[in-house]
């Protein structure tokens, strides 16, 4: 803002008005101190499971209130996470449930979570009854079953591990013709697709699309979210 200073840059002209008052001045600096230590909430987050509760059997969506349940007896860490809490799963019957949140075959969309730990085969998210959307393969690299419904599409498999004790950012990435898999803010692989599959259920946190054993994750499950446009994590 100050390398614009007396300029008419619609990007930092953004005050006393939405629409700025043609020039950058003190009243810009006014209008970007109102939102100094406030969260910017991204209107095409759809849905955020921060995981910083201290107890209970529900984990709290806080953008449309669609709290997931928590079943058997994963163990809230409240100073545990990547940022604050974190719900963290011991490999057997444990899991969250939600209702459903993401058609993929309706567009662009992101997936994206902290984890810390897991071991190969196990899943972090998957589409209840559909596709293991993220998950660790039989390497422990990052994979997603998630693939196109026609003869010949193949699950996306990376070379990066994700299950070697530390936090990482995942992510699962489509933007309507290419699937994209992050780690870290790095694209870990990718390739195009000619389409996704339709599904109106639920999602799991922490298990298989159809609680399968072995696919329970034993590890730590941080700030899960979901965008209707495809982001760089």
């Amino acid at each position: 803002m100050v390398a614009q200073w007396a300029t008419n840059d619609p990007v930092c002209d953004i005050g006393p008005f939405a629409w700025g008052d043609g020039i950058v001045d003190l009243q810009d600096i006014v209008a970007l101190a109102e939102y100094i230590g406030k969260e910017v909430v991204d209107p095409a987050l759809i849905a955020h499971w921060a995981l910083d509760e201290t107890e209970g059997t529900a984990a709290h969506e806080s953008i449309d209130g669609r709290d997931g349940i928590v079943l058997g007896n994963p163990l809230w860490q409240p100073t545990g996470g990547q940022v604050d809490g974190a719900l963290q799963f011991d490999g057997v019957i444990n899991c969250v449930s939600t209702g459903f949140v993401l058609d993929p075959a309706q567009g662009p969309f992101s997936v994206l979570a902290w984890v810390k730990g897991g071991a190969p085969g196990e899943v972090i998210i998957s589409q209840t009854n559909g596709a293991n959307l993220l998950k660790a393969d039989a390497l422990g690299n990052i994979m997603t079953e998630l693939k196109s419904p026609n003869w010949g599409a193949a699950f996306l498999v990376s070379q990066t591990n994700i299950t070697d004790g530390k936090w990482h950012r995942i992510g699962l990435v489509w933007d309507g013709s290419r699937r994209m898999l992050y780690v870290d803010g790095v694209v870990a692989a990718e390739d195009t697709q000619d389409a996704l599959p339709s599904s109106s259920n639920g999602l799991y946190f922490g298990t298989g699309k159809g609680m399968e054993p072995g696919s329970f994750f034993s590890g730590l499950i941080d700030e899960v979210r979901i965008y209707n446009r495809a982001v760089r994590p």
